[in-house]
């Protein structure tokens, strides 16, 4: 096994794979209040074709993975997955990143199959608030599941808030809060243009800086180290045995430091998150295609790799809602 790089001399060795771009919620800034037509049954990747992938990845170097949406945890018997792609040799790092919503039902499964950590999607604390912004959610379900996860030892769980402004950057202060009060992991993350939400993001977004500046009249942030391999900035607040993590893809972008691949539901690999190039997986795996003709496929895939992305400029990509890529 042997690692790999991308034309930049960025290190690529992780993998997102979304299992579905099916969910359960609508969340506002995600999708479509009416959802999107789903994929058919037979254009989304079979377990065994996801591992024919994630075999051939692992040869190339790509040692972490993360199970992502759609919502993964309405793909049924997901734990199998996480089963085979935890045997696969050279994969040390098996995590998901959820709503919550059914993770109280499967988070000892998940474990004992051999997944390590959960992120969590919340954008709010308050009951009536989390409705609006998810369309259909009930934050006690996502509270449970999160208690849940915790007992499992699906450690640590980290939580995502996607802060928009006028719809929550009032709960900032709350969710930092519960960093030093109930020791959560809390990200916030900018909002991003992605499919058709271009105007919402602008008219909604906040910086990182100023959700920064705002914590900080609870105290002096400093700086942390937690275990994972995204781009937040991990800081602590006084007495907080939880860390503030900080995701500024707009602001203050991480693509200097990217070192992932995204997989769509249905076979497509992408190089970069807001960019609209994909490479078509699924067909040369239906095909017959050997290990060595999909590690070609991966190889070129990270070739592609732009140095970065062009939010700033007003490009953003087009033909996918953040539900269908995976974040």
């Amino acid at each position: 096994m042997t690692g790999i790089a991308d034309s930049f001399a960025r290190p690529i060795n992780y993998l997102r794979i979304s299992v579905t771009d099916r969910c359960n919620l609508r969340c506002t800034y995600c999708m479509p209040s009416e959802g999107i037509a789903p994929l058919p049954h037979e254009d989304i990747l079979r377990y065994e074709e996801i591992l024919i992938v994630a075999r051939a990845a692992a040869e190339l170097g790509i040692s972490k993975v993360r199970l992502t949406g759609g919502e993964p945890l309405v793909r049924t018997d997901l734990k199998e997955l996480v089963a085979l792609l935890a045997a696969v040799p050279g994969i040390d790092d098996i995590a998901l990143t959820t709503n919550g919503v059914l993770l109280a039902r499967y988070a000892r499964e998940l474990k004992e199959a051999g997944l390590k950590r959960v992120n969590v999607s919340l954008d709010s604390l308050q009951p009536e608030k989390f409705k609006r912004i998810t369309r259909l959610g009930n934050i006690a379900e996502v509270l449970g599941g999160i208690e849940r996860a915790r007992s499992a030892g699906l450690q640590p769980i980290k939580i995502n808030a996607v802060t928009m402004r006028g719809v929550n950057d009032d709960e900032i202060i709350d969710f930092a809060r519960r960093t030093v009060e109930d020791g959560w992991h809390v990200r916030f993350i900018e909002f991003m243009p992605v499919g058709e939400r271009r105007n919402e993001a602008e008219r909604r977004f906040i910086s990182i800086g100023e959700i920064a500046e705002r914590i900080q009249t609870l105290g002096a942030l400093e700086p942390h180290k937690l275990p994972g391999n995204g781009p937040a900035r991990y800081y602590r607040l006084p007495g907080a045995s939880g860390t503030i993590g900080f995701i500024s893809p707009v602001s203050e972008h991480f693509c200097f430091q990217c070192n992932r691949l995204r997989l769509t539901a249905e076979g497509k690999l992408r190089p970069c998150l807001l960019s609209d190039d994909e490479i078509d997986l699924r067909g040369p795996i239906r095909h017959g295609a050997s290990t060595d003709e999909i590690k070609r496929l991966i190889e070129r895939a990270i070739a592609a790799k732009p140095e970065g992305h062009n939010l700033k400029i007003g490009t953003a990509p087009q033909n996918r809602n953040m539900c269908q890529i995976g974040g």
